[in-house]
């Protein structure tokens, strides 16, 4: 108790803190400038890559279109009369805008924050045209916002009205089709050479005749209203709407002929539904999770598909989209802080170098204080207020640069390096000053001299060992779990423990590397001195001797070996993302352009696409049809994959000529026999494999039945595809009508933009460079580069600390030498055997050890949903970014010696001769 009672608080000496700051303010200045760059990209990079997820998300649902709206459909109240028959509803447009409220006022207000107005959708059946030679269909539609429909003037006719003027009228189960009035768009009209009056001949799925009556056609005010978007067949003829080769056209409704829609079909053949669509600017990355666990209680919540009531019923993709982005959000702030990690490692090994070069210097001066009756804690007093000025000042600096340059901060990354800076000095500084003032003696007998020496080596071989297994758990928690899994509803994103230890696999495997390499490098030294003792040349044998004097040194070696590896490893990061990119541009366009012709000129595909191949500068030119969403049953499965119809000797010769992978399997479809038509294959979950049997359904004809006779390359980055040959379908009685037109060669550009056909120009260049500007993507290359060149540019200054703090001593030595009869020049190659050795392990060790570790984790990173590609990419070694590393650290390393000569060539001979007095 007295003992606690006697004990003083330590009482700094602020002279002296004042004098040691003003004496060694180059080293001070050094540490504050590593902590202020540190703390500005640690700082930075959280903000900006919020804001970059930010983007991300509202990207992903602007190109998502209405994959993303939240729908809601409800069955209506049954119109049977009291005595037998329907009754025709008058006032069925006020219950379609009542159930439009009631859908609204069930979204909270966090959904309807960032949903835009609702519009409301009452469609009829699927009717089919029974005239004319191609295969076309019909459907109503009626269309109602919180204003009214879409405006349209009437160039011919007027409005659709009520067929009965009557407000009651009942007509019987079974009596005469009921009629209905719509009106028609130009092209729908032009389509079907139908006008106002005339009817449109279609029947239902059971063969029954309906009666629809033309009222006008009409023009559209503005057809980029959103309306027109949840039924395009309003405003022209969809193709493929409704399977292979048929297209769709649709009759526009009015509030009057509305309830004769009803009484035309089945009672409950006439859906109604409510569309939200999502406003992509209102959406944050915050908002992501609440959103997304929103949608899901909606759809929880929903009455049962079965239930014939008026109960809400939610379906939308909302969420899926969300979860989808805030994976690839969570993939790249994982990835990011992989390279955080490599840069804070680097960082706090360089401040520690630099605290023990600071601590060099300073001996003396810490050693006569405590000569002087100095306590030790009143000299880490001293220490640690010195060195947490600089790193606190030196940090806000960062931080602030960091503020101005990004548009959010955060101080956690950067709270490593500050620590560092603010406690290796003290540490260090309290070592050297008990050591200097220390009065245990060497043990006199060899049995005490053993036995401290292997307590040396048992401390050192524990940290090793840790540093073992906290490595060899983070690789297995990488290559077991990922790097991270997808945030569930309610995560922040932020890093948590769970995470930490597979993103610092990296790092702790370069640490691991560099621990084996010091381990190694004294085994070396020792082996270069046995050699040089047997020979003739006394410079070999001194420099030598120095090496092996000085391979112990453990830190500068762990700086110099971090840092390459590191920054090695970032190298490849990056090249591996730029050249994944390529690839993913390639896989989702599949040439170097692409023309998606229109509907309206598919006749003119082949004539299109021989005038391109006459085109100077194209190389292969193949037509397809492709039709995504296509319906194609297994048994009684439906799957909507992406149907490719192409002749497959010609795609596979444009595989052959592109980066694209090749598929063998096609050549199997050029073979048919009797029976099933052979096809390709391809399925995200795996339920399309070789050998299923699927049925491709016909409007007026037996469904086609294929056989699945292997896998199907990815064909526009479709994770379902169905490949078939256009000789072989012809043959079964489904010729193909191309609508897509694949070109290579440096002149497939120009040839594609001049092909004066309405259609879809895609470019290779321009889908690489669009993914090359998207917010993630670009935001991690940047960061991978500037990681990079800092991890560069602390490893050359780690070379320079290191050689700084063993300076003295070797110019003493080396001067000594040169009383003896060296030569100055001979002492410049003495000097350079000393510092070359862990340089040139360091240059050749580094990058290689880099490379490694990008092989055992690039996979694990999931950097395939940056690049687009179906599978992760490899490892790209930047071999000229990895030999740019060694050069960089070899020529620093040349530099430095000359450097020294000219500084150390002043020194007096008899100060050094006195030195060791």
């Amino acid at each position: 108790m007295n003992r606690w009672l006697t004990r003083r608080w330590p009482a700094p000496h602020w002279p002296s803190v004042r004098g040691r700051g003003r004496t060694d303010a180059g080293p001070l200045l050094l540490t504050a400038a590593v902590i202020a760059a540190v703390a500005l990209l640690a700082g930075a990079v959280p903000g900006l890559l919020r804001a970059a997820a930010d983007k991300a998300v509202q990207d992903a649902v602007r190109r998502s279109g209405q994959d993303s709206n939240v729908l809601v459909g409800a069955d209506w109240e049954r119109d049977d009369g009291p005595t037998g028959g329907r009754v025709r509803t008058a006032h069925l447009a006020d219950d379609i805008d009542n159930f439009r409220d009631r859908a609204t006022s069930a979204l909270g207000p966090d959904l309807d924050a960032v949903l835009l107005s609702p519009i409301a959708v009452a469609s009829g059946p699927i009717l089919t045209v029974t005239e004319g030679n191609a295969p076309r269909t019909f459907q109503f539609t009626y269309l109602a916002g919180d204003g009214g429909g879409p405006d349209v003037t009437w160039i011919a006719g007027s409005a659709p009205g009520p067929t009965v003027t009557d407000e009651y009228v009942v007509t019987p189960y079974q009596g005469p089709p009921w009629p209905v009035q719509v009106g028609l768009s130009e092209a729908d009209a032009t389509e079907l050479h139908l006008g106002p009056g005339d009817r449109i001949p279609v029947k239902d799925g059971h063969g029954r005749k309906k009666d629809v009556r033309i009222s006008g056609i009409y023009r559209p005010a503005d057809s980029a209203d959103p309306a027109w978007r949840l039924a395009p067949a309003l405003l022209h003829p969809v193709p493929g709407a409704d399977g292979v080769g048929i297209t769709r056209i649709a009759g526009l409704l009015s509030r009057e002929s509305l309830p004769d829609a009803r009484l035309a079909v089945g009672e409950n053949e006439l859906r109604r539904t409510v569309h939200f669509a999502p406003v992509p600017d209102a959406l944050t990355w915050d908002t992501t999770a609440t959103l997304a666990s929103q949608v899901v209680k909606l759809k929880a919540a929903s009455g049962s598909s079965a239930a014939r009531d008026e109960s809400l019923k939610w379906e939308s993709r909302l969420d899926v989209t969300l979860r989808e982005v805030r994976g690839r959000i969570s993939a790249v702030s994982a990835q990011a802080a992989v390279l955080l990690i490599g840069v804070l490692t680097a960082t706090v090994l360089v401040l520690l170098l630099a605290a023990d070069l600071l601590v060099r210097r300073r001996t003396p001066a810490l050693s006569a204080a405590r000569q002087r009756g100095a306590a030790l804690p009143d000299l880490g007093a001293e220490l640690t207020i010195e060195s947490t000025v600089v790193s606190l000042a030196a940090a806000a600096v960062g931080l602030a640069l960091a503020r101005a340059a990004a548009p959010g901060v955060s101080w956690a990354w950067a709270v490593p390096a500050v620590l560092a800076g603010a406690v290796a000095g003290p540490a260090f500084g309290i070592l050297a000053a008990a050591r200097a003032s220390r009065d245990r003696r060497q043990p006199a007998n060899a049995a005490a001299r053993r036995w401290i020496r292997a307590t040396g080596q048992l401390r050192r071989a524990a940290v090793e060992a840790a540093v073992l297994i906290a490595a060899v758990a983070a690789f297995v928690t990488l290559h077991q779990g990922g790097l991270l899994p997808v945030a569930s509803d309610g995560d922040t994103g932020e890093l948590t423990g769970d995470t930490i230890l597979p993103i610092s696999a990296p790092a702790l495997g370069v640490l691991v590397g560099a621990l084996v390499l010091i381990r190694l490098l004294p085994l070396g030294a020792r082996f270069a001195l046995r050699q040089g003792l047997r020979s003739r040349r006394p410079l070999a044998v001194f420099g030598a001797a120095r090496a092996a004097a000085t391979a112990g040194r453990a830190l500068p070696l762990l700086v110099l070996v971090s840092a390459t590896a590191l920054a090695s490893f970032a190298f490849i990061l990056g090249t591996t993302v730029s050249r994944g990119l390529a690839d993913g541009a390639w896989s989702s366009v599949g040439a170097d352009a692409r023309l998606d012709v229109g509907a309206e000129a598919g006749a003119a595909t082949p004539a299109v696409a021989e005038r391109i191949a006459a085109a100077p500068g194209v190389g292969q030119v193949v037509v397809a049809q492709v039709t995504d969403s296509a319906r194609v049953f297994s048994e009684s499965t439906l799957f909507t994959p992406r149907l490719v119809i192409v002749d497959t000797a010609a795609f596979q010769r444009l595989l052959a000529t592109t980066p694209l992978p090749d598929a063998p399997d096609l050549a199997r479809l050029r073979k048919p026999g009797p029976g099933d038509v052979p096809a390709l294959v391809r399925s995200s979950d795996g339920e399309l494999r070789a050998g299923t049997r699927l049925q491709l359904p016909r409007d007026v004809a037996p469904a086609i039945r294929l056989t699945a006779v292997g896998t199907a390359p990815s064909v526009g980055g479709a994770g379902d595809v169905v490949i078939v040959d256009a000789a072989a379908l012809a043959s079964a009685g489904l010729p193909a009508v191309p609508n897509t037109v694949w070109v290579t060669g440096p002149g497939a550009a120009r040839a594609v933009s001049n092909s004066g056909v309405a259609a879809d120009v895609v470019l290779r260049a321009d889908v690489l460079r669009a993914q090359r500007v998207a917010p993630l993507t670009a935001g991690l290359l940047r960061l991978a580069w500037t990681a990079a060149a800092m991890l560069l540019a602390l490893g050359l200054l780690g070379l320079t600390l290191a050689a700084a703090a063993g300076a003295a001593e070797r110019w003493q030595t080396l001067t000594r030498l040169r009383t003896l009869g060296l030569r100055h020049r001979d002492a410049r190659w003495v000097a350079a055997g000393e510092v070359l050795p862990p340089v040139v392990v360091a240059a050749v060790c580094g990058p290689l050890l880099g490379a490694l570790l990008a092989r055992l984790t690039l996979g694990p990173l999931d950097l395939r949903l940056l690049t687009g590609q179906a599978a992760d990419p490899g490892a790209v070694l930047p071999w000229w970014l990895l030999a740019l590393v060694s050069v960089a650290l070899l020529v620093a390393a040349a530099t430095v010696v000359p450097v020294e000569s000219a500084l150390r060539r002043r020194d007096r001979l008899s100060e050094v001769l006195r030195a060791g007095e």
